[in-house]
């Protein structure tokens, strides 16, 4: 019999300590240490067997990587081409933002893309088969490649995957499969990774692509110790406002493909359908002549979007005045004000700033801070911003204007669109032999692109 040892593990980060305690000392989360019992010999039967041996990097032959294809162009976008054999893929997001629902049609769309991909093995751990079955109808979907399998032991997954051979194997979710060798609840520190490691080295094992669906906590990040991201190939997270029907599902990790690459997807009553231009979904209710509203390119990936830009600044009646971003950094909003009072003269220190990214997308390029910048002039100033004008670039402290990459490509998508006028970095301008018919305004600092636009 094994000798079991007890510990205690923080839900949080994964300390052990061999006390409970009230703070983390690693990630300083309160009360979050829970009893674990580990067995002893299990480390030590899971060693068992021959050591392999080194290769060396000049005799291994590389070939290139098969990918298959789920017939969803935006999911097959953010995995870099499609499904790596032996590959795990883990999604994150909100309850209720349509992670089972994506994971459901891309495996439809495997079967229907790839006749001879053969099964395809859907773990539901947390849903009975009717309710999928439900679901499969109202979205339309029908294969007969596609098999459900209600279970929540790994041991039980890795049995059915070994008797049915499959081609892909969805597991949803990681948090409430379980492994028989730690006798900890489901959902705990030790489970989560215990059982992730082992359905990882099945998956490649064998070369069967795998896609776990995992929670994420109230903070944003998915449920269980951070290891549980590591372990796997590739983490996407399924990002949306709940109020509405745009998706992102964006890539935060993939060992195959390019990081922070988005897909848009708008959610109906039939399931999740692409979109092909985010661009023109984005700028939809864009109105025109309004103050406050600007239109940026902001490079995500691969792929320039045309995103609007809102800021509203109203007098302050208290002696601090509030500061408010959404889809957009605090920390960066409050350089950009700070530039503008201190190097282009704007008087902001009684006024209160609220700055909204349309659409519920979040804004990580700094090419957005000379929009974010004019559009807060242009609410303080109550003067539109020209219309079928487009704005790109990144402000010093000192407020000078910063070249951007990707500047050919931003372009390219606000002509297409219809942009007429474009105010961009000079240091962008002076290598740009193709202005794609739009006129091109190239200011050197702040104050100078205020006064090109609002003069």
């Amino acid at each position: 019999m094994l000798k079991q040892k007890v510990v205690f593990q923080c839900q949080g980060c994964g300390h052990a300590s061999p006390k409970w305690l009230g703070k983390c000392p690693d990630c300083g989360l309160w009360n979050s240490f829970v009893e674990e019992i580990q067995s002893a010999g299990a480390a030590k039967a899971r060693r068992q067997g021959r050591a392999p041996e080194p290769l060396r990097l000049d005799s291994i032959e590389q070939s290139e990587a098969f990918r298959l294809m789920t017939g969803i162009g935006e999911f097959d976008r953010v995995l870099g081409g499609g499904m790596v054999p032996g590959a795990v893929t883990l999604v994150g997001g909100d309850p209720g933002i349509g992670k089972s629902t994506l994971v459901l049609q891309a495996m439809a769309g495997l079967a229907c893309a790839n006749s001879g991909s053969g099964r395809l093995l859907y773990v539901s751990a947390e849903e009975s088969p009717s309710q999928i079955k439900l679901r499969a109808d109202r979205m339309g979907l029908s294969s007969p490649e596609i098999f459900i399998l209600p279970a929540t032991s790994v041991e039980e997954i890795i049995e059915a995957a070994d008797s049915a051979l499959p081609g892909l194997i969805a597991v949803d979710s990681i948090q409430m499969v379980h492994t028989a060798e730690i006798a900890s609840a489901p959902g705990s520190v030790g489970q989560v990774r215990e059982s992730a490691a082992r359905l990882t080295a099945y998956a490649k094992k064998t070369d069967i692509p795998m896609l776990l669906i995992g929670h994420v906590t109230k903070d944003g990040s998915i449920a269980g110790p951070k290891v549980l991201e590591h372990i796997v190939d590739t983490v996407l997270y399924f990002e949306g406002d709940g109020g509405r029907p745009f998706r992102i599902l964006r890539t935060v990790k993939n060992r195959f493909g390019s990081t922070h690459e988005i897909g848009v997807f708008t959610m109906t009553g039939r399931g999740l359908v692409e979109v092909s231009n985010p661009s023109e979904l984005f700028l939809a209710e864009h109105s025109l002549n309004v103050p406050g509203s600007v239109v940026t390119a902001s490079v995500e990936g691969t792929r320039p979007l045309l995103i609007e830009i809102q800021a509203l600044v109203s007098p302050s009646g208290f002696g601090n005045p509030r500061r408010t971003a959404l889809g957009i950094d605090t920390n960066r909003g409050n350089i950009i004000l700070a530039v503008l009072e201190k190097r282009a003269g704007l008087h902001l220190s009684g006024f209160d700033v609220y700055l909204n990214v349309v659409g519920g997308i979040r804004l990580d390029d700094t090419a957005a801070d000379l929009a974010i910048a004019i559009a807060a002039a242009s609410s303080l100033r109550d003067k539109p911003v020209p219309p079928r004008t487009m704005v790109f670039g990144e402000i010093g402290l000192s407020g000078e204007l910063r070249a951007v990459a990707r500047a050919d490509s931003r372009l390219k998508e606000a002509a297409k669109l219809g942009f007429e006028t474009v105010v961009m970095p000079e240091g962008n301008a002076s290598g740009m032999d193709d202005s794609f018919g739009m006129k091109i305004i190239a200011p050197r600092n702040v104050e100078e692109a205020l006064l090109s636009i609002f003069s």
